[in-house]
């Protein structure tokens, strides 16, 4: 005869999963908002590497602050138990660990964007971040070159090999130009235009801009096309598809440019010395800096570098005081009144030599209007299959 006996029930606190803890939730929706920020934002594998160890060090600190999860409770989730009092914690947590200002402030900004994000996904109700103040962090002025120094660093590399051939347009590239490090090593063949002296970049957030170059660094890359690329042996694919290459016939890499520069740097006596560093953005800033002593307007260096805010560029603005001291007596309208006629500088508005402030050489201000006319998210047009 069968048995009438009810089944027993299995009992609610070992049937219900375990909760996640907020680490776990974290690590969960982060993952999501990073392969967000990578296809949506198109923003660098570098940035997203960075922010990927902020929310690892959020983790972290929430492993030994927050309390075990209990089996059986019920939360909409467990990211909206943290509050600004946790983030505030979260910082003094940092700060014990040793963290410095800028590596607050970047943790700190990451934090606001994946807070607003997952507010916006239902997640959380609020941005806890939104009014986290980060640290102030000082207005350290761009470290620069003087003309001299920068045209004896684009002397540099020998021209006996192929290497200092590749190392010249390298160089001339960056100075002519003002390229990110990262902008550099993904410029092809086909982005550049030695007929129309244009090179095509791919900036930040993959944003294209088309950069005008003058004559002198047009030869030097047309030569390398030519005569010393192809002796690298281009690796098969996308491996080999970058304007400059390495031995292996690959491009090279972020860390490759670095140390070249600071090669040639040493090799004439360029030190950084005191608080100047040397880097592949020198070569950038000192770009920017003298096309503003030049006379250049800061909206064409704006476009030129690809800063999306105008705030940005304004950094450069900044000139040496023996300068300011000599444009001041050369060009105040009082100080010309009782100047002698002979002394004069000649009038600014009568230029029409086509000139510019940049020193790289002929055709410099022409080629830019022509490429800015175009706009700066047209493609460029290649000629002689470059």
């Amino acid at each position: 005869m069968p048995s009438t006996r009810a089944p027993v029930s299995a009992s609610p606190l070992a049937s219900a999963p375990a909760a996640q803890s907020p680490g776990q939730t974290l690590a969960e929706q982060g993952r999501i908002w990073l392969d967000t920020l990578l296809a949506e934002r198109g923003l660098s594998v570098h940035t997203v590497d960075a922010y990927r160890q902020d929310l690892e060090a959020l983790r972290a600190f929430l492993d030994e602050w927050s309390p075990p999860p209990q089996a059986g409770t019920a939360s909409a989730s467990p990211l909206a138990a943290l509050d600004d009092e946790a983030l505030l914690l979260f910082v003094v947590w940092l700060r014990r660990r040793g963290d410095g200002r800028r590596t607050l402030a970047r943790r700190l900004s990451c934090l606001r964007g994946f807070f607003t994000w997952a507010a916006e996904q239902g997640l959380i109700g609020a941005n806890p971040a939104a009014l986290l103040d980060g640290p102030k962090l000082p207005s350290l002025l761009p470290d620069v070159l003087t003309r001299e120094e920068a045209a004896a660093l684009l002397e540099a590399p020998g021209s006996e090999d192929k290497l200092g051939c590749r190392d010249r347009a390298m160089l001339e590239l960056m100075y002519a130009a003002g390229l990110r490090v990262s902008e550099l090593i993904r410029v092809r063949p086909l982005d550049l235009d030695v007929q129309r002296g244009v090179v095509r970049v791919f900036g930040k957030g993959r944003k294209e801009r088309l950069v005008p170059l003058h004559g002198r660094a047009v030869a030097v890359l047309d030569a390398y096309l030519r005569q010393c690329r192809p002796l690298f042996n281009p690796a098969p694919g996308a491996q080999g598809d970058t304007l400059f290459l390495n031995r292996s016939g690959r491009g090279l890499t972020r860390q490759g440019v670095w140390k070249l520069i600071k090669r040639y740097a040493r090799q004439i006596g360029l030190k950084g010395g005191g608080t100047r560093r040397l880097s592949p953005h020198t070569l950038r800033h000192s770009f920017a800096t003298h096309l503003l002593e030049g006379g250049a307007d800061l909206r064409t260096v704006q476009m030129l570098l690809g800063h999306s805010d105008l705030a940005a560029t304004e950094l450069y603005t900044h000139v040496r005081s023996d300068r300011l001291v000599d444009i001041h007596a050369r060009f105040h309208p009082r100080n010309r009144e009782t100047e002698p006629a002979e002394r004069r500088p000649p009038d600014r508005s009568a230029r029409n030599d086509g000139s510019s402030g940049h020193p790289g050489g002929d055709g410099f201000a022409e080629s830019a209007g022509q490429a800015l006319e175009n706009g700066t998210g047209g493609r460029v047009k290649t000629g002689r299959g470059h």
